[in-house]
């Protein structure tokens, strides 16, 4: 893909998004990984030193136009040990996303550590991210690498992903950028219906983070459960090459098309 990463600054908290951020749904539209991991960077870079991101929300407003937009960052509750941050998101003046970031101060090593159990290896060979739809922007802009499940049929599935561009143009890409960028695809790897016929639509993800990945590969292991009434639920393990990092949620309204 021949775009220099998913947004290209302008000054001033304003933003261009590229094509790396093209929702599959409609071109016009950024796909939510992007635009979250957007807001969450600029405001765990808000923080003061020594404090990590443990939880991010993050509620979509609507679709998220892939046109010129603005981020402001303000401080919810600021402190030394735990500081929640809020970072909001408006096009052409209407505001369409907004998260909030609660950040923890790092320190010593604890007597006691969970032990981590590492997912399978990164396999070799490519995968496509939804590939009856195999030429969209947020699609192409990782590598997808699938250990469990399948792309071609619905159901929980188990998938490496390897984001290919920096987030911002001119930033290192950090692992809070990889975790997000890749997170919200969670309901699309599980999706217990065809994506053709049925919407599986999250209005906000919920991400909590025990660490950032080592390395550039971040594995999603993601199961959705549907309701009778059509109210779905995505849930997905984070995992690097040594074991867990996390784990992601989303509320999912699942409706016929």
């Amino acid at each position: 893909m021949d775009v220099e990463a998913f947004h290209l600054p302008l000054g001033d908290n304003r933003f261009s998004p590229t094509r790396a951020t093209e929702s599959p749904w409609d071109a016009d539209a950024q796909y939510g990984g992007p635009p979250s991991a957007l807001l969450a960077h600029l405001a765990a870079g808000a923080t003061g030193d020594g404090l990590r991101a443990a939880r991010v929300s993050v509620d979509f407003l609507g679709a998220i136009p892939r046109r010129e937009l603005t981020v402001e960052v303000s401080a919810v509750r600021p402190g030394r040990r735990i500081a929640l941050t809020e970072a909001a998101m408006s096009v052409d003046g209407r505001t369409v996303a907004v998260a909030r970031v609660w950040s923890i101060t790092t320190g010593p090593t604890p007597p006691v550590v969970t032990e981590l159990s590492p997912p399978p290896a990164v396999p070799t060979a490519n995968d496509l991210f939804l590939p009856h739809l195999p030429d969209w922007g947020y699609g192409q802009a990782l590598d997808w690498r699938y250990t469990a499940g399948s792309p071609d049929r619905p159901g929980a599935a188990d998938v490496w992903t390897r984001v290919r561009l920096p987030l911002v143009a001119g930033r290192p890409l950090t692992g809070l950028d990889r975790t997000l960028i890749a997170a919200d695809a969670a309901n699309g790897i599980s999706a217990e219906l065809p994506i053709s016929s049925w919407f599986s639509i999250p209005p906000g993800m919920t991400t909590h983070l025990t660490r950032e990945p080592d390395g550039d590969w971040v594995h999603l292991s993601c199961r959705s459960t549907i309701a009778a009434d059509g109210i779905g639920l995505c849930l997905g393990t984070l995992s690097d090459a040594r074991g867990a990092i996390g784990q992601v949620a989303q509320p999912l309204l699942v409706q016929e098309r």
